[in-house]
């Protein structure tokens, strides 16, 4: 069921929930609201702008927590909405909705049937998946051993896991310098560093995120978790995690999800880290094009005005630091320090730059030294996926992140950016 309150002649909640609400419940709702007023759906005529109804918003989910707080455990989701201003929507997050009604939350999609694909070559540029020549070719001897095409879920899986998102292949693969295979590739060379000098090193490469380790603390806690019980005092020996992660294209196309996604995924990584460790503090880098604050910067004068694929060096700087802060802010972790460079040149009639932004998010936490190897998984565990709905966000995200950005028609690279919903 839905029901729309107004706030004023721009400002409109529209809820779903399960049940009717009673007059109490509207009433603390109207309340909620800031003395809204609740409303037939035939009053709402004309154009709105709102949150796509396949992603509900960070701010939804608050809300509803709300709701449930002050005893209303009915509503489902809330979402702000505003009478069209003739202003520009973001195509990430927003769309118009003419004559909002009871469907507008409604969702028709059904899962599209499994594609046979003929040739891989078109799938390739028409999914922009990032397929080389030589993976091309080898799917398509894969496919010929198997005597059948290889479905369209099989060749997008493959173009993930053996994509460049991490350069896996370049820092795993053989290093040769004039014709002669180097004993170590890349990676290895990086990882000489830490077997040479150990030190304080509990683990690293083996998981996302490091450990190292850390003093002897002093936790004030319980010995029940499942009930109410005494809290007593224990020391226990620590160990520190840190983890760094790039989001370099995400940020380019939307920088506050981008950057905020970035900032959640070391989190992410940090708390799944071992057998878990908490989130203490944030950093983040960004680098960007010269943003062109003010006329007053020679510097940027001798550059060539460019017209921006997505948005410009300003108003990512903005959205970014506050997408970073954002995400870290809802898990309690505060983006205690960072850096920002700009940069442009132009020589010889080569431009170059910081036009497809660096975005470096970097944190450290802490947790038990007894807790950072990850147990073995052995048959009869079960396998728990936590998550919400799959809608295609984010899917592709890490085929599309190693080509240029702007090589695509924008719906893929809007698609492969995941949207921030700590």
């Amino acid at each position: 069921m839905i029901s729309f309150f107004k706030k004023s002649s721009t400002d409109y909640y529209i809820i779903d929930h399960s049940k009717k609400l009673s007059q109490n419940n509207i009433n603390k709702l109207c309340w909620l609201f800031g003395n809204a007023k609740i409303i037939k759906s035939s009053s709402l005529r004309g154009k709105f702008i709102g949150p796509r109804k396949e992603i509900t918003t960070p701010w939804s989910t608050n809300a509803v927590e709300i709701t449930s707080n002050i005893g209303i455990d009915s509503i489902i989701r809330i979402e702000r909405f505003y009478k069209n201003q003739n202003v520009d929507i973001d195509p990430m997050l927003e769309l118009v909705y003419n004559n909002p009604n009871q469907n507008i939350f409604k969702i028709n999609r059904k899962p599209e049937k499994i594609i046979n694909i003929k040739n891989i070559k078109n799938y390739n540029n028409k999914e922009g998946l990032a397929l080389s020549d030589e993976e091309i070719n080898y799917l398509e001897n894969v496919s010929k051993k198997l005597n059948r095409s290889l479905t369209d879920s099989e060749v997008f899986g493959f173009s993930q896991v053996n994509s460049e998102h991490c350069r896996h292949k370049i820092f795993n693969g053989e290093f040769i310098i004039d014709g002669k295979k180097m004993p170590k590739s890349l990676f290895g060379m990086i990882k000489e560093t830490s077997k040479k000098n150990p030190n304080n090193l509990i683990s690293a490469y083996k998981d996302n995120v490091a450990f190292i380790k850390g003093p002897l603390v002093e936790f004030f806690t319980t010995k029940n978790k499942d009930q109410s019980d005494f809290y007593y005092t224990k020391s226990i020996i620590s160990s520190i995690s840190l983890k760094a992660e790039t989001h370099n294209f995400p940020t380019t196309v939307e920088p506050f999800s981008g950057a905020a996604t970035g900032s959640g995924g070391e989190i992410r990584d940090r708390m799944a880290g071992g057998q878990a460790s908490f989130p203490l503090a944030g950093t983040a880098v960004y680098m960007t094009s010269y943003p062109r604050i003010t006329k007053s910067r020679i510097w940027e004068k001798n550059q060539v005005n460019k017209k921006w694929l997505y948005q410009n060096p300003k108003d990512i700087l903005v959205k970014a630091s506050n997408g970073a802060s954002d995400y870290g802010n809802k898990f309690g972790q505060p983006l205690i320090s960072g850096s920002i460079l700009t940069f442009e040149h132009n020589e010889n009639k080569n431009l170059i730059g910081y036009d497809k932004v660096i975005m470096l998010a970097g944190g450290i936490g802490y947790g038990k030294e007894n807790e950072t190897q990850k147990k073995d998984v052995n048959t009869g565990d079960y396998v728990v996926v936590l998550g919400g709905d799959n809608y295609r966000i984010g899917m592709g995200g890490s085929a599309v992140s190693s080509l240029n950005t702007g090589e695509l028609k924008n719906s893929i690279e809007l698609n492969a950016v995941q949207r921030s919903n700590p």
